[in-house]
């Protein structure tokens, strides 16, 4: 197939890309380069310097594979407008450029922030949706275009809802700036480019106090896209979570961090972050079921030794 992977330079977005030619699939990638990088582009990929704004003719692409968003949460709240303008509004764009090329396939990068505060753990797809933040309620709100795009105009979609997702796949890792997620700033302090590693909370209603995240490696992660590609329907939205079902606490990762690289991570105490639940842990029972998707790479010392291994010279 011709698929075109907006924001195919980002870190999973690059992983994806890698894998889908890897599997005989003519790609495209679409990238301001805001925060991708261009040598994340793989080989063999046609890469656009473009924006999802301004897509331009998407005639003879057969589906979309859709990452290109501002996805940082802290910085939502402190510019909703520019999340709002950028992750729907964008949106909107590359759907009307879909429609008017005749592309009736996509496939979205969501993520678990659109439940908010869960009622339960595990999270299922049928539980509320309320998120916290600006940046969960885009992609929200995405999610509901992609369901009313389905119901009118016959687009096929499917919506993958994640939260933490770490992990590196033939040297595709996490290059963020600033660096936001937990396990690369951990493992920055153990290549000693950072002194400590704040830990944001310790008094949530969790088994140490800090929050409990489900982690998702990379590669299996990119895995469920190529599934999710397949599984494509016409008229209907269907929405899946992924994750291990299983959660992992910010003093638990840093612990593995430590056994991993067999170096000190000094840790420093900090007030909670606005927005960020105590428990987020999603149940991917209903992609395992219907696509045969479950994780190859299950437990938090594989996920944290290939994202060390890809830092190392």
């Amino acid at each position: 197939m011709k698929l075109l992977v907006t924001g195919g330079a980002g870190y999973i977005g690059s992983v994806v890309a890698a894998q889908l030619v890897e599997a005989g699939h003519r790609v495209t990638v679409l990238d301001d380069l805001s925060t991708g990088h261009a040598d994340a582009v793989p080989p063999g990929a046609t890469f656009v310097h473009g924006s999802i704004t301004d897509p331009g003719d998407l005639t003879g692409y057969d589906a979309v594979l859709h990452f290109a968003a501002k996805s940082v949460v802290g910085e939502s709240v402190e510019r909703p407008g520019y999340y709002w303008s950028g992750n729907l509004g964008g949106t909107l764009a590359l759907l009307d450029a879909m429609r008017g090329a005749g592309v009736g396939r996509i496939v979205f990068s969501s993520t678990a922030a659109v439940y908010g505060e869960p009622e339960r753990v595990p999270i299922l797809e049928t539980d509320p949706t309320r998120p916290s933040n600006p940046y969960g309620a885009t992609k929200l709100a995405v999610d509901t275009a992609l369901t009313t795009f389905a119901a009118l105009y016959g687009l096929a979609a499917v919506s993958l809802r994640y939260f933490n997702v770490a992990g590196a796949y033939r040297g595709y890792r996490e290059r963020h700036a600033p660096e936001t997620h937990l396990i690369p700033n951990v493992l920055r302090v153990a290549l000693g480019e950072r002194e400590s590693i704040s830990i944001f909370g310790d008094d949530y209603p969790t088994p140490d106090g800090t929050c409990v995240r489900d982690y998702v490696h990379v590669a299996d992660l990119a895995r469920a896209h190529l599934l999710a590609l397949r599984a494509c329907e016409p008229g209907v939205h269907r929405i899946f979570n992924l994750g291990n079902g299983t959660g992992f606490s910010n003093k638990e990762v840093v612990d593995v961090c430590r056994e991993v690289t067999g170096r000190e991570i000094p840790t420093v105490a900090a007030p909670r972050r606005p927005g960020d639940p105590a428990v987020l842990v999603a149940s991917a029972e209903l992609i395992r079921q219907e696509l045969g998707w479950k994780p190859e790479h299950a437990t938090l010392h594989d996920i944290v030794a290939d994202a060390w291994q890809a830092l190392l010279p």
